[in-house]
């Protein structure tokens, strides 16, 4: 969907709608499930709507809200399926139509992340005294609720016991706030934490997340995206037109667009430039990623926020480009951490992209073309993104305050 159509899609007010052209254009197939849940997201955006036309602070919100009795909260939705179900597709449709102008989205792991830091600094302006209370919950939850009414998460999962003894008390002030979430996962309410330390703990969050989201499984006929990269070459070697030609063509398959949006990703206080994203897709070239000063912390930051990278020109490298290759290294243990789907054009197979006779790079370089050559597998490209084993698990039932 390119040029007009594209144009048009940006004035699309509804999920609906935006669904509708997007089947026209054939760039995706209809199914029922989908439609059901295209229906529910433009209801949580109408009821946003109509919130903020009463509000006091619309110019018409003083003639509806005189006597208008006090509205019910909105329910937000966790929707769970399966890999490749089109959950994230409907997310970037539902987020870009919304008329919330305090929203964010971000995977659910950056999100975790940002809150035990934003906790670590109360606790110690507590501390200092300067900040009232003991509690650091009731002020970070404040200022999130302040910064976002509209809370989107990709991949909501919980894999540590640190982030599972915070959720329910957390999430109980950002609902009293009037949050409204709205979240992706591959697993359902109930299995969350699944034999975790001391899930006994966590099961309450549970309890409170089914009271303020619908729950609603993405149950889509097929495995979209493994369908789409079934019989599509995702390691396009040698380099040349053709290469380059494979690369679009895959990310039309996975987006249904001829080109996406440049945007950039934050990790602590540095950006990362995105060349293109769509739907989870991101584009990059092998220079933007491991010619450039990143470390380890920027490629995880990547391989959270995206399901699948295509990267583009990756050259042999020799022992002059030994900081080339030790990057190089690090996105891929990153990506295969994560079970990123990797759609890659490159100079040479695998195996012969690095020359260098000796060094650390020379046998750090037989695990990349291990894993090199496992992401390019059936087995690999079926697997739910997102990291395989929970980590980081201690007991800190400690900092749980009742």
């Amino acid at each position: 969907m390119d040029g007009h159509a594209a144009e048009k899609s940006t004035l699309m007010r509804s999920v609906a709608e935006r669904y509708q052209a997007l089947v026209d254009a054939g760039d995706i197939e209809r199914d029922p499930a989908q439609v059901a849940l295209v229906a529910k997201l433009d209801r949580i955006n109408e009821r946003v709507a109509d919130e903020r036309l009463a509000s006091k602070h619309s110019a018409l919100g003083w003639l509806f809200s005189r006597k208008a009795p006090k509205p019910e909260p909105i329910r937000g939705l966790y929707v769970w399926g399966k890999v490749g179900r089109g959950k994230t597709m409907l997310m970037d449709h539902f987020y870009e139509l919304s008329p919330v102008r305090r929203k964010r989205r971000m995977h659910f792991h950056e999100f975790m992340a940002d809150a035990q830091d934003r906790l670590h600094d109360a606790r110690k302006a507590i501390i200092a005294g300067k900040l009232k209370g003991d509690d650091p919950i009731p002020p970070v939850a404040a200022e999130i609720a302040e910064e976002a009414r509209l809370l989107c998460f990709d991949e909501f999962t919980v894999t540590n016991i640190a982030d599972a003894m915070i959720l329910g008390r957390l999430f109980t002030r950002l609902f009293e706030h009037g949050t409204v979430l709205v979240a992706t996962s591959n697993v359902e309410p109930d299995l969350l934490y699944e034999g975790g330390i001391n899930r006994s703990l966590f099961t309450p969050f549970i309890s409170l997340l089914k009271t303020h989201v619908e729950v609603v499984q993405l149950d889509a006929r097929t495995d979209f995206r493994l369908e789409k990269l079934e019989g599509a070459p995702v390691y396009l070697s040698p380099l040349g037109a053709g290469a380059t030609t494979g690369l679009d063509q895959v990310f039309k398959r996975l987006t249904g667009l001829g080109h996406g949006r440049s945007t950039s990703l934050e990790n602590k206080g540095r950006i990362i430039p995105v060349r293109e994203a769509a739907q989870g897709v991101a584009r990059f070239s092998f220079n933007e990623l491991c010619a450039q000063p990143l470390g380890a912390t920027d490629y995880l930051k990547i391989a959270h926020a995206f399901h699948t990278v295509i990267l583009a020109d990756i050259p042999v490298m020799g022992e002059a480009q030994r900081n080339e290759a030790k990057r190089f290294i690090n996105l891929i243990d990153a990506l295969y951490d994560a079970r990123v789907k990797l759609v890659a054009s490159a100079a040479a197979e695998p195996d012969g992209l690095y020359t260098a006779g000796w060094g650390t790079e020379k046998f750090e370089f037989q695990r990349t073309i291990s894993r090199l050559t496992e992401m390019r597998s059936h087995e690999w490209l079926a697997l739910p993104h997102g990291l395989a084993d929970s980590k980081g698990d201690e007991d800190y039932s400690a900092i749980i305050q009742t």
